[in-house]
């Protein structure tokens, strides 16, 4: 598989006096689906805010299919095939489903109408809710509607912020069937989540971040039976 964005050696904060990131390195392949877990506090949201451009880095790099990326504005990084869907605050809950999807192909308009096609195919339940506003939807439904604007401009590459954040069993199940159905699709994927286990099963490669660092790299499975990794990370958690 050939490398598809590479983040080397970056160092992050929100002040330029304390750094949340601490020289972190990552690689994604095409096709691949990378997670990155790690305890609170560890930089994992930051780093995907860094690579997107909503947090201005002090050193390191990222690089996209070679091109350096790292000083980009996120709607110049959008425009280079890169998706980012957050954690939090993710929908226009004023909007219509449909709308949320517009607002998501506001570099391609042209192409708008037959995208939305095709992740109506995709998703059935929000070509049903496409006339209904967003904040009126389960908190599953938002989270699919997050994932579809994001696809909009049918990028490469994939950041997903802690998405099954705050979501019940079955709509975690449904949102992890979703993103690897994605996946499959040939959308590369960085995933930061707090089920650490569910993330692992899939996932291509992992990265445990603490204290702003890389603690432990490695294959999804590998990871999840780790002993290090599971005293120190995983726990009881399921």
């Amino acid at each position: 598989m050939s490398q598809l964005l590479s983040v080397t050696d970056l160092h992050a904060g929100y002040t330029k006096d304390v750094m949340i990131l601490r020289g972190v390195s990552l690689e994604l392949s095409a096709g691949e689906l990378v997670v990155i877990i790690g305890p609170n506090g560890a930089g994992k949201s930051t780093l995907i805010k860094s690579i997107f451009g909503l947090l201005r880095t002090t050193s390191g790099s990222v690089t996209l299919e070679g091109e350096d990326i790292t000083r980009l504005k996120p709607h110049s990084i959008v425009g280079r095939g890169v998706g980012y869907v957050p954690q939090v605050a993710n929908v226009f809950p004023s909007l219509t489903v449909e709308e949320n999807l517009d607002m998501g192909a506001y570099l391609q308009p042209r192409e708008a109408s037959a995208r939305k096609r095709e992740l109506f195919a995709w998703f059935p339940v929000l070509a049903e809710r496409r006339k209904t506003r967003a904040g009126k939807l389960s908190g599953g439904q938002r989270q699919l509607v997050a994932l579809a604007r994001a696809l909009m401009p049918d990028p490469k590459v994939l950041l997903l912020d802690e998405p099954s954040a705050g979501l019940s069993p079955a709509n975690v199940d449904e949102i992890f069937q979703r993103i690897g159905e994605i996946n499959a699709r040939g959308v590369s994927m960085v995933m930061v989540e707090q089920n650490a286990r569910r993330a692992l099963v899939n996932a291509d490669r992992g990265y445990v971040l603490d204290q702003g660092a890389n603690a432990y790299t490695g294959h999804g499975r590998d990871l999840l039976h780790d002993p290090k990794v599971i005293e120190l990370y995983l726990g009881g958690a399921g």
